[in-house]
This record gives structure tokens, C-alpha cells and sequence, in this order.
């Protein structure tokens, strides 16, 4: 069985800036050494890269997990650390990237080596030759490196197809694309033949060239999960030209019209824009003996529910995937569409203009907040306070007064009197407690 797959979540941790240090300079002859701690490396960043040669997320079926290198520790004699290199991580044409926690749009890959960074490495602590002043011209004094972003990231597949073939199961649309195409799909006589989507390269007699999806059949409520086609309908959002293949046979006791209508309606409850879309009706299985009379009353149901009669009528090319006969001028017909068919942009492409992720806290995100534990205990919590005290380091004493004038700034020691805080009470940061002085 071919497997497929198109959407899946990955976890990914760009790697931590390295540590600053706090080292002296003690050569023979050199009186009054200063300080000569380092800076720290950058982290590095988790970057997704297109690559044309694969065609499915199944890469990501049992690796879900993406960390980069951090970065070096600063060294004595002011000597930076190494920054680390950043982790390319391989996805297929058409990835749709999202925040999973927050459902953010970060990007639509579609061009092959296209990159787009989700995790921003942490930028290297300082060393103490940063923070000597005349006051202290010999600090104790330096950072940890900053850490890496770490998040959940939802990858959605939308195969690159300029043409997609629709319609209910067995109507012959993988016949089709094994005749307009050198695809091999697996063609059967029974429903639900094709499990996953399949890609052929089209030929037109003109010289142009365009790429066909056979999507697996759709049925009534398909939009809202019956059967196999919610999966799929994706993939028919890229597709700037749609072939509705109908069976005219009527052999399964289905009328060609009804399933016509079925069909749009399951479209526009998907995604309305998708109607928009140029739409060539496909009768096939015309070599069968009711066909011809079935498509002279099919044609007849689509004048009498035109609402507008001077809307253009719709393309209706009669063929037959197994003797090949219209397939030709459906072709061309199609390639001639495509010429004068706009792109049609998702949604999410309209609403990012740039596809570097910004970083950083949003302006009405609290510096911190406060919360209380069952055994009394105040717990400070918020990404910008717990940067701060991931950059602490904590086994020097100049670092640790540092960290509480920060806090002080920040308001912390105000708020916490405000919520009643009492001296000599446990106060938490992370796995770090210690008691609240008044």
C-alpha cells in the first residue's frame, strides 16, 4: 500500500545561546589584569527548507522531534565561543507552516530551497569584561546565553497541481490520468480504489505542460469527514483549473446530475473560493451504451437551473478513459484554460507579507504574573521574567543582585506587597525559591 501523508505537528528547540564567563587576565608581566571573560555563541536556528524531491511528510512519521546545537561557552583571554550551526530540516513543495498552540500562520513553502526559520536561536551571554565600570573595574559578573525558541509547529501538505480531477468514486478519474498522463495509478472496479493523491505531467499539443491531480473520490458529506475525500479536499485548494468527472453511464444507478450538483455543493462547504475556479465538465464512459442519452438530459438539467442566462455555459467535453476517444481535445481545452486562469492564493498568503518570523513579546503581553500554591508558596511566572532568569547565573553573587534590581524594576516586589506578600515568605521562579524580603 503506497502511504501518504500530509499533515503532522513536529516539536522543535533552537538551540541556547552559550554562557558568558567571568575569568582574569593573570599573564606575568601584565600589572592589573582586568577582567577577560568571553561572550557566549549563538544558538542555532531550526530552519525548514524546501526540497523538490520529496512528495509526502512521511519523513516526519517517526522523527518528530528537531533540536538544534547550542552555542559555545565564552572562554578566557575574551576569547568568543563558537556559534552553532543552524538544523535544516527537509519538507515537500506546498507545506503550509502553523503555530500549533497559537494556529499563527508562519509561511507557505512552495518554491524548491525556499527557508523559512520557526525557531530563533538564543544569542550568546556576555562575558565580564561587559560589565566592568570604574565603580567595579573587577566584576563577578556575567550571562548565560538566551534561550533557544522552543515550540510546537503543524505542517499541512497541499500538493502543487495546476489541474484536479473530482468526482465520486469510480467515475474513472484514475483511467483518465493514466491516459492524459504517464502516471500509473492503481485502477480498479470497485469504490475508493485511490487511497492517496496521484501526480501526472500533461502534455498539450500546443507545447504547454501542466501537472494533473487524481484526488481519491468524494461523496456526499465528504466536507463535513464521511468517507475519505475531508482528507483530501486540501489538496484541490492550489488548483487553478477543475475537471468534474461524471459518470454518463449511469451503470450504478446514479443520476450524472445529481451527482454534479453533490459534488459543487461538497466544494463550496469546504471553501466557497473554490467555485471560483474554472470547471470543465468531464462525461466519461461515453463508449457505454446509456451514455449519450444520459448526456443530452444532463445538458438539459444545466440550462433549466441556470439561474443566469447570460452566464457562459459550461465546458462539457465527452470521453472515454478506456478507448482514449475525447481525451485529446479535453487536453488542449485544458491548457488553454490554464493560460487565462488566475492564480487563486490561499487565504494565509494574503495575511503574511514577509516570510521572516518575527520574534519577541507582543506589547500587551505582562511582564510577569503571579499566582499562589496550595503550601503558600508565590510562583512568578512569564516569558519575560523567566529570560531574565534563564540568563542569571546564579553561583556568582553579583548576578544574583543583579537579577533582583531587575526584578525591582520590573515591579515585581511591589506587586507581590500589593497580593500581600509577607517577609521571610517563599517565592518561586521555575525550581529556584527563595524568601521575599520586605
Amino acid at each position: 500500500m503506497s502511504m501518504f501523508l500530509d499533515q503532522t505537528t513536529i516539536d522543535v528547540k533552537a538551540g541556547n545561546g552559550g554562557n558568558g564567563m567571568v575569568a582574569f587576565r593573570r599573564e606575568k608581566y601584565v600589572p592589573d589584569g582586568g577582567p577577560a571573560g568571553g561572550d557566549g555563541g549563538r544558538g542555532g536556528d531550526v530552519i525548514l527548507i524546501v526540497d523538490e524531491g520529496l512528495r509526502t511528510l512521511m519523513d516526519f512519521r517517526y522523527n518528530r522531534h528537531f533540536k538544534a546545537q547550542a552555542g559555545q561557552n565564552g572562554m578566557s583571554k575574551s576569547m568568543h565561543g563558537r556559534s552553532s550551526q543552524d538544523l535544516y530540516v527537509k519538507v515537500p513543495q506546498g507545506t503550509i507552516v502553523r503555530d500549533k498552540d497559537t494556529g499563527e500562520f508562519l509561511g507557505d513553502l512552495i518554491e524548491d530551497g525556499q527557508m523559512l526559520t520557526v525557531a530563533k536561536g538564543g544569542r550568546g551571554g556576555r562575558g565580564n569584561v561587559h560589565f566592568a565600570t570604574p565603580r567595579n573595574p573587577a566584576p563577578e559578573l556575567a550571562e548565560n546565553g538566551e534561550p533557544g525558541i522552543e515550540r510546537k509547529i503543524e505542517l499541512e501538505l497541499k500538493i502543487l497541481a495546476d489541474v484536479g480531477l473530482v468526482g465520486f468514486p469510480s467515475v474513472g478519474k484514475s483511467t483518465l490520468l493514466s491516459v492524459m498522463s504517464a502516471a500509473k495509478p492503481k485502477i480498479g472496479a470497485y469504490h475508493f480504489t485511490t487511497l492517496v493523491p496521484n501526480l501526472g505531467m500533461v502534455s498539450a499539443a500546443n507545447g504547454a505542460n501542466f501537472v494533473i491531480a487524481d484526488l481519491p473520490g468524494l461523496i456526499e458529506g465528504a466536507s463535513q469527514g464521511v468517507g475519505l475525500g475531508i482528507q483530501f479536499l486540501r489538496h484541490i485548494e492550489r488548483t487553478r483549473v477543475i475537471l468534474h468527472v461524471l459518470d454518463m453511464s449511469g451503470m450504478e444507478g446514479r443520476d450524472p446530475y445529481e451527482d454534479y450538483m453533490a459534488i459543487n455543493q461538497e466544494l463550496a462547504s469546504y471553501d466557497l473560493r473554490l467555485l471560483e475556479r474554472p470547471q470543465i465538465i468531464v462525461a466519461n464512459k461515453m463508449d457505454m451504451p446509456d451514455a449519450q442519452e444520459n448526456l443530452e438530459q444532463f445538458k438539459q438539467k444545466l440550462i433549466q437551473e441556470q439561474e443566469d442566462e447570460t452566464a457562459e455555459q459550461s465546458l462539457i467535453f465527452s470521453v472515454s478513459g478506456v478507448t482514449g476517444q475525447g481525451t485529446d481535445p479535453l487536453i488542449n481545452a485544458t491548457a488553454d484554460l490554464l493560460e487565462k486562469a488566475p492564480a487563486f492564493p490561499l487565504q494565509e498568503e494574503t495575511v503574511a507579507e514577509e516570510e521572516t518570523v518575527q520574534y519577541g513579546y507582543a506589547a500587551n503581553e505582562p511582564a510577569f504574573e503571579i499566582q499562589r500554591d496550595p503550601d503558600a508558596t508565590w510562583v512568578l511566572t512569564g516569558s519575560q521574567l523567566e529570560k531574565q532568569f534563564e540568563m542569571t547565573n546564579l553561583e556568582h553573587e553579583e548576578a544574583i543582585r543583579r537579577f533582583s534590581r531587575q526584578l525591582r524594576k520590573m515591579g515585581v516586589d511591589e506587586a507581590l506587597r500589593e497580593r500581600g506578600a509577607k517577609d521571610g515568605e517563599l517565592v518561586r521562579i521555575k525550581d529556584f525559591v527563595f524568601e521575599f524580603v520586605e
